[in-house]
């Protein structure tokens, strides 16, 4: 709990600051030490931990829409380190880590809520990825666990536990799973950061990237053009494009991935409960609404249109799993756009291009990956290149290398 909530809930006074507004709208400068383009949560994290422990302020963060605007808006904000390989948990558990102190440091309540999460094994061939995946989340300091449909009932009664043609055979249990409210996490990142003396520019879009050399000078905006000595990409499912700007290509592919929401209800599922057999996960918010995510769509486009089809095969999954939802009604359905790589792994650290480096590959993991992600990336520009020994893994040349990080099988979703 923030320090601020317990005092002002003792306070016969409730004294109020708007501590959470942001600097008023300032004119572009000529020149900034580092132009961070994108105002998403990786964004504004880069700019806080440059900020806060590298005393690196002379910062742009340039945003074409609004603070969080992008896929941080659209995501279904869940956190968690139960990923595949020994380079992914290592990764996102210090995520989590560092999540379950944010409130804390931002003095700032970004709701987070630790549920866990449990992933559901269909057949005996995810049995035995489950207990693979089980070992190196442990290994790494994880809490994970194997568990069994007595232990899955005890967690989540309301579940069927025999969907179709489908029994559920066991559980991958991951304790650590849990939520945030992602718009509060971006606002909390981008007000520490412009407290410290970084810039947010929103409705400023990056229509070009200069270079001499080989080397990043500056950029091109539809407010003028701005130097810089770093510049840093973090634009979520527009890096592809973005990469083409500074005269480079991404091997990402963009495909919509969409979500919904319906009414709320009393509570019944604490749990955040996935199904990588029906690609299709279901989550119970703070409000009483249930979530529902799966798969992305299966053709490439920059597109964030929700459609009918996408909407009735999930939906149908989602009710075998919780026969009586079918009852229920859908309120909101809504898409973001998703980088994927062919390892379903980010793309971090540095570019073909000098001083200009990436943040980018997220495909379905970019909320839960922003608090390390923005530590990471800030210790990479603060070192003058030095790549973090957390993010080597997901260097770009690995696809050149045949050194792949591959994550593919370790969601629900778009896999």
């Amino acid at each position: 709990m923030p320090f601020s909530l317990l005092k002002y809930g003792l306070n016969n006074d409730y004294p109020f600051e708007k501590d959470a507004d942001l600097p008023p709208p300032v004119p572009l400068k000529s020149h900034y030490d580092v132009v961070i383009i994108g105002g998403g949560g990786h964004g504004v994290a880069t700019a806080y931990y440059l900020a806060k422990y590298h005393g690196i302020t002379n910062v742009a963060i340039l945003e074409k829409g609004y603070l969080g605007g992008g896929n941080t808006a659209r995501n279904t904000a869940v956190i968690r380190s139960n990923y595949l390989t020994s380079e992914g948990v290592k990764f996102y558990a210090e995520s989590v880590k560092l999540y379950q102190e944010l409130s804390n440091e931002f003095d700032f309540n970004i709701m987070y809520s630790r549920r866990g999460q449990l992933t559901l094994a269909h057949t005996d061939s995810a049995i035995r990825a489950f207990r693979q995946r089980t070992e190196v989340n442990k290994h790494f300091g994880g809490k994970t666990e194997l568990i069994g449909p007595q232990e899955i009932r005890e967690l989540v009664p309301t579940l069927n536990m025999n969907p179709g043609h489908l029994p559920v055979l066991a559980g991958l249990w991951h304790m650590d799973g849990a939520t945030a409210r992602h718009d509060a996490v971006a606002w909390g990142y981008a007000k520490g950061a412009t407290q410290r003396g970084a810039e947010l520019h929103q409705l400023t879009e990056v229509t070009g990237i200069k270079t001499e050399n080989g080397k990043v000078v500056g950029v091109k905006t539809n407010r003028g053009d701005v130097g810089c000595g770093v510049a840093v990409q973090a634009v979520s499912g527009h890096s592809s494009l973005l990469a083409e700007m500074a005269g480079f290509r991404l091997p990402i592919v963009t495909y919509p991935l969409q979500a919904m929401v319906t009414q709320p209800v009393k509570p019944f599922l604490n749990p955040l409960v996935s199904s990588p057999a029906y690609h299709c996960y279901v989550q119970q918010t703070g409000r009483g609404e249930i979530v529902i995510g799966g798969g992305s769509d299966p053709y490439p486009l920059y597109g964030t249109r929700s459609d009918l089809n996408l909407k009735e095969g999930l939906l149908a999954h989602a009710i075998e799993l919780f026969p009586f939802m079918a009852n229920l009604k859908l309120m909101r359905q809504w898409a973001g756009i998703t980088d994927m790589t062919s390892d379903y792994s980010p793309i971090m650290g540095l570019s073909p291009v000098e001083n200009y480096y990436l943040d980018a590959g997220w495909g379905t993991w970019g909320f839960k990956s922003t608090p390390i992600c923005g530590k990471t990336m800030a210790e990479l520009v603060a070192s003058g290149g030095k790549v973090p020994d957390l993010i080597k893994p997901f260097a770009m040349d690995r696809f050149d290398t045949f050194r792949q990080v591959n994550e593919m099988g370790a969601t629900a979703a778009s896999h």
